[in-house]
């Protein structure tokens, strides 16, 4: 008697997230499901066919290689801190803000996630640097490491990004479209959470008191420390958008210019290559093996026609582009409680994307969307990545503490969301101009 498939592609996605809940690796819970689905729907040989094409289709993606080549400048941005001195700048100019240290610990974020691609990096460096600094002139220990844990979610979305890559590589939507879509919204976040911090201690001054007052040669003379990111990030996103170079080659530039800067600074130093490279080398196998496991499933749900049947019931119902984006959107704040990112992206946009297109909402906006999802799921309790991070780094601080102030972020952020829908030329009007050339 033959089994029903969509039967076995919901038997497999349940036995996906009881393996992700019993603790298994998502790179190997996908590979497992993906390859024992492929078994029961066209027998060995294909199975093994299909893990060798993978094998091979991924092994020569020239877009993968601006993984390890973004993550690599991240390692080598924080080990020769210029994250510090980016933060000690920013601290200078704007401390005396009403929580001002918050606020700093945000655009520093910003400025990190411009020259790295993740954001738990980004909360694991900044954490160190501006906890010290806020537990001084006595802040909120709430407020200050949901501020961090918020702003390190800024990492994914602007350029360059991890997720953006893996979004793009998944979905064949280009990536210089989609790092090109993230700079504005991305910028738009970073304000909107600075200007909550502003408000919240303008009201309630205990929450976060003015900080060290420096005098304006102390704060021209540090304007100095700024420029590494800056060029940096201009370089990368000053030549995909000007065409001179695509988002792999603007990695490998990327790279060449911290080195470059950190040895002109005497900073660069083989102990300091070794780790960086061994660092940028075990996440990136990570990223590739969860790729590769999210191509066999994705094969696995595409043969058992689920995915076409969804599609055709949900554009059935008439939603439309608005009311899908409310489903999606609560979708993902429950899956967000449950899943981590990785796990949330690949179960999802096999089912998702396809409605995407079919209801016509901009694969390039999209991706923006879903990116910003994703930072919802890193500060979502119970898994909360970004906040289990700062609850390490401040034992002192209760991790209910934190989830309890990163609420009010949460919300600016789902209306940051709704602005972008309602007004999705933010999202799409620089990409637009830049590949319209």
């Amino acid at each position: 008697m033959s089994i029903d498939p969509h039967m076995i592609a919901v038997i497999a996605l349940f036995a996906l997230l009881a393996l992700i809940g019993l603790g298994i690796p998502i790179a190997f819970a996908l590979l497992t499901v993906g390859t024992v689905g492929l078994l029961a729907i066209n027998g060995a040989i294909y199975a093994e066919a299909q893990l060798l094409l993978n094998l091979m289709d991924q092994g020569t993606n020239f877009s993968l290689i601006a993984i390890p080549l973004y993550l690599l400048m991240g390692q080598l941005v924080y080990r020769t801190r210029l994250a510090e001195d980016l933060y000690d700048c920013v601290y200078r100019w704007i401390g005396r803000l009403p929580g001002g240290l918050a606020v700093a610990s945000v655009l520093a974020a910003a400025g990190f996630g411009a020259v790295s691609g993740g954001s738990a990096t980004a909360v694991a460096t900044l954490g160190p640097m501006c906890m010290p600094e806020m537990r001084k002139f006595d802040y909120d220990g709430g407020l200050s490491a949901a501020s961090i844990a918020c702003a390190g979610t800024l990492g994914i979305l602007i350029p360059p990004s991890i997720f953006m890559i893996a979004y793009g590589i998944w979905t064949e939507t280009s990536i210089g479209a989609l790092f090109m879509a993230g700079i504005i919204p991305g910028l738009f976040l970073c304000a909107a959470f600075s200007l909550l911090i502003v408000v919240m201690c303008w009201f309630r001054p205990s929450l976060g008191p003015v900080g060290e007052r420096f005098t304006l040669a102390e704060k021209l003379s540090s304007l100095i420390k700024l420029l590494p990111v800056i060029l940096i990030f201009l370089l990368i996103v000053g030549g995909i958008y000007g065409g001179i170079f695509d988002p792999t080659e603007a990695a490998a530039i990327g790279v060449m210019g911290v080195g470059l800067i950190a040895l002109v600074m005497g900073r660069l130093t083989f102990p300091t290559i070794r780790i960086a490279l061994r660092g940028a080398a075990h996440t990136s196998m990570m990223i590739f093996l969860i790729l590769l496991g999210g191509h066999v499933i994705s094969r696995f749900l595409v043969l058992t026609d689920i995915t076409t049947s969804l599609v055709d019931w949900i554009v059935s119902l008439g939603l439309g582009p608005y009311g899908l984006l409310v489903v999606f959107t609560l979708m993902y704040i429950v899956l967000g409680m449950m899943l981590d990112i990785w796990a949330m992206l690949i179960l999802t946009i096999p089912f998702v994307f396809p409605v995407v297109v079919a209801t016509g909402i901009d694969p390039v906006w999209f991706g923006v969307y879903i990116i910003i999802m994703c930072e919802l799921a890193a500060i979502t309790p119970p898994i909360g990545l970004n906040v289990y991070i700062m609850a390490r780094v401040a034992p002192e601080v209760q991790v209910f503490s934190i989830f309890k102030a990163v609420v009010p972020f949460f919300f600016v952020a789902l209306a940051c969301l709704a602005i972008f829908a309602v007004f999705p030329g933010i999202v799409t009007w620089l990409p637009s101009h830049a590949f319209a050339r």
